[in-house]
């Protein structure tokens, strides 16, 4: 609803809009009667024809990123040797890197204990040393800098280059968009159905609204755009203050509220 009023604030006449708003972990979708009238007639409660979401957005993006192009470097999928048996490296390992905030995790006492006796028995032991050294160092953050960096190159070119070099730790690997967009397109898929679902528990047709007004830092991802573009048109699609439009439009509804209590009548 804070989009939705940002985008309000550019009107003179009624529109239905779609306010698609892509976060760090959620991606909410709402369908909005806005417009000067609107705004003075409606509640914000009859504004609002329908809204679905589901918990996935950047972050989501960012792990596929880390998944496919990070952790193989740092020793997913490689094995280590035990009574001379090859056995693969604990893949759950790999899921704490794939949140910045989780691979703290890893400095556990045991788990720190786990890692050192992979290294010593690590087919590929400088990728386990790597990814020791990361979590020592507490480098997650960092690496998800880098992360983000590679997603945000590859909403305007083809391919981007992974970069990160953090002493024991050497990344450097040219990614196409075309592999990002394979390595999310379960997600996508699941963004597309939920704009779905959300048009069928209205009774709503893609041909009632007359905006798609897109929010948060995936908007710019092409491969997410183009959900929106192919069911409602290229040119419905309108965005602008993607990184500040729900902050903005919640002060302009709150500078409203408070014109009103101003001006209210006292007894």
């Amino acid at each position: 609803m804070g989009a939705a009023y940002f985008y309000e604030s550019t009107l003179n006449h009624e529109e239905i809009v779609l306010v698609a708003d892509f976060g760090g972990g959620t991606s909410d979708f709402s369908l909005v009667r806005v417009g000067p009238r609107s705004r003075v007639e409606l509640t914000p409660v009859q504004r609002i024809i329908g809204n679905a979401g589901l918990p996935l957005a950047g972050d989501t993006f960012d792990a596929a990123i880390v998944r496919n192009l990070v952790s193989p470097q740092l020793g997913a999928g490689t094995d280590y040797r035990s009574m001379e048996k090859l056995l693969p490296i604990p893949a759950w390992i790999y899921l704490n890197l794939e949140r910045w905030h989780y691979a703290s995790f890893l400095k556990a006492p045991d788990t720190m204990r786990l890692l050192k006796s992979l290294l010593t028995q690590a087919v590929a032991p400088e990728k386990i040393a790597a990814l020791i050294h990361l979590v020592e160092e507490d480098l997650g953050y960092q690496l998800h800098r880098a992360v983000q960096a590679t997603k945000v190159a590859l909403s305007s070119e083809e391919k981007a280059r992974f970069v990160f070099q953090q002493s024991d730790i050497s990344i450097n690997q040219l990614v196409s968009r075309a592999s990002f967009e394979k390595w999310i397109a379960r997600h996508l898929k699941a963004i597309a159905l939920t704009v779905e679902e959300l048009f069928a528990s209205c009774g709503l047709k893609p041909a009632e609204v007359d905006r798609v007004f897109l929010t948060g830092g995936s908007a710019f991802v092409p491969a997410v755009r183009n959900i929106f573009a192919e069911r409602f048109g290229a040119e419905k699609l309108i965005g602008g203050s993607e990184f500040t439009s729900v902050a903005k439009g919640l002060a302009l509804r709150a500078a409203e509220s408070w014109d009103r209590e101003l001006i209210r009548p006292r007894s």
